[in-house]
């Protein structure tokens, strides 16, 4: 072969710009070839293709001192046969493959044929042409399969074109089997949690659309069977703690109905502001970054419980509303939301302005790519006694606890080291000052320390630990509600094992130390398998 084309070469010095070994950065026609292995084809229709050049000094990388410049040169000029890659370079000074090639004499026969058609066969000499006929007798065999492959890649292009669902939407979904279990423990009233192991499921069907390649349309739609264990509609546990993220909710039983679970719009403003509109089921983690990566995969992934997904206070905030998001640099990120929780009620103290909300505040700071920081800050109020974090111990969920109005602002701080390619330290720690409208205050403090372990083991793979205290009310002077007496710990750990680009298995143990924060109960062992699908 490399006999063949060295004599091919010397026949004329116009092929010169694509015939040599070195030359596999040419680009012919307005086609930018791709770098490809001997037995693929280059792509015909690359979206990132440079036009043709009509010079050239067009080409970054080609100088008129080198050798092949006089032969680009007459390609370019006589017959308008070359472009470049989009960043402006010829790349002639890599291996050329035997596709590439064929590519390239493929396009100039295409070229001089519409030459010869439009009158100007002038321009193609008889030196030119016979050449060109000896390549082509040389390649007959690759240019006939090239063209066979085109036109089936055309064939197939237009099929695609008639059944497409969308042009401007993709399907981006997630499917989650729970295997759930309590192995041991007791609730908030001491009594025993049934033994039950539970198989459940969750599915997100998300409708991703963007109309100007930088703007977001998110459409979900949801499934979820997962009985939580916390919450008297739960399975009897009667208790917050242990929450699964992926679970229907902290006070509410799981359906198999299908629902409208997330609408957002988010849209740049300039170059360093992102608007986000959320129209329903909105969260606070959908405009800013709660600063614990590896753990906040919203139940598909990272921690298994709602508490070790992120730091408790974010849990304030959701509903309908609008945020924010700057960038001032690389190194500082300004966040901010409003989320009301009955936005489309017209009684009244209800509404968009005038029934519960939750309004967010963040500063994110990244000193380096190895370290983020936190500093948030949340109003809220909730006004039909139902509003909670489903975290933390029943007296931690004020509203629910008193069934009183509640007002809250909420401090937290967070944290996320990398120490290494395969170490992640997390933490956060949250402060709330509630007030039950007509009842008494109330002061409510979390914290929790996460160690990540990714890629152990294999490459997609994740280990995790968790150790915190769960929301706990530390002061109170509501009569009907008092401090808990002591101090409940949430242990966890995890283990993803990334089966494939599409599948991963995550067994895990929560263990909940005197729940409710109480010692006279006893511990809580939850046991969980869940096994996430995305595609």
């Amino acid at each position: 072969m490399m006999q063949v084309l060295r004599k091919l070469y010397c026949l004329s010095p116009v092929m010169a710009g694509f015939l040599s070994l070195n030359c596999a950065g040419v680009a012919i026609a307005g086609s930018a070839l791709t770098e490809i292995t001997p037995t693929a084809l280059p792509q015909q229709s690359d979206p990132l293709a440079k036009a043709q050049v009509t010079s050239v000094s067009q080409l970054s990388d080609v100088q008129p001192t080198d050798w092949a410049f006089q032969a680009l040169q007459s390609l370019v000029e006589r017959y308008g046969v070359i472009a470049g890659y989009p960043d402006g370079r010829f790349r002639g000074n890599r291996a050329l493959t035997r596709y590439e090639f064929a590519a390239g004499l493929n396009a100039a026969l295409d070229r001089i044929n519409e030459l010869i058609a439009a009158g100007t066969a002038d321009l193609v000499t008889k030196e030119d042409l016979a050449t060109l006929q000896k390549l082509q007798e040389e390649f007959s065999a690759e240019l006939a399969t090239l063209r066979g492959r085109v036109d089936a890649l055309e064939a197939r292009t237009a099929t695609l074109e008639a059944q497409q669902f969308s042009t401007t939407t993709k399907l981006n979904a997630e499917v989650i089997f729970a295997l759930t279990g309590v192995v041991t423990g007791q609730d908030a009233t001491g009594a025993d949690i049934p033994r039950n192991t539970t198989l459940g499921y969750r599915t997100r069907l998300n409708f991703d659309t963007s109309f100007t390649g930088r703007d977001l349309l998110r459409t979900r739609l949801q499934s979820n069977n997962i009985n939580t264990f916390s919450g008297p509609s739960g399975t009897n546990s009667n208790l917050p703690e242990g929450n699964l993220q992926f679970s229907s909710g902290p006070f509410e039983s799981g359906s198999s109905e299908i629902g409208l679970d997330a609408l957002l719009y988010s849209f740049p403003l300039g170059e360093k502001t992102e608007v986000v509109l959320e129209a329903n089921a909105g969260a606070a983690d959908d405009f800013t970054d709660t600063v614990n990566p590896y753990f906040d995969g919203d139940g598909g992934s990272g921690a298994l419980s709602a508490f070790g997904t992120r730091n408790s206070i974010y849990y304030y905030i959701g509903g309908t509303g609008l945020a924010l998001r700057h960038q001032f640099s690389d190194q500082l990120e300004l966040s901010l939301g409003y989320l009301a929780t009955a936005p489309n009620d017209p009684s009244a103290s209800n509404g968009l302005f005038n029934g519960g909300y939750g309004a967010l505040a963040q500063l994110t700071l990244k000193p380096s790519e190895n370290l983020t920081f936190g500093l948030t800050y949340i109003n809220g109020y909730n006004n039909d006694g139902s509003g909670a974090p489903g975290t933390g111990s029943l007296n931690a969920n004020l509203a629910f606890a008193t069934n009183s109005p509640v007002s809250l602002n909420a401090y937290g701080v967070q944290a996320s080291a990398r120490l290494s390619p395969g170490f992640v330290i997390n933490g956060w720690a949250g402060y709330t000052a509630a007030r039950a409208i007509g009842a008494g205050d109330a002061d409510i403090w979390n914290y929790a320390i996460g160690l990540a372990f990714p890629d152990l083991g294999k490459q997609g793979n994740l280990a995790g630990i968790i150790v915190g205290m769960e929301p706990k009310v530390t002061a109170s002077s509501i009569a009907t509600l008092n401090r808990d007496r002591d101090t409940s710990f949430h242990i966890e750990g995890f283990y993803t094992y990334q089966i494939s680009d599409n599948i991963a298995v995550t067994p895990g143990l929560i263990w909940l130390t005197a729940p409710n924060h109480d010692d006279r109960n006893a511990d809580i062992v939850i046991g969980a398998i869940r096994t996430t699908f995305t595609f």
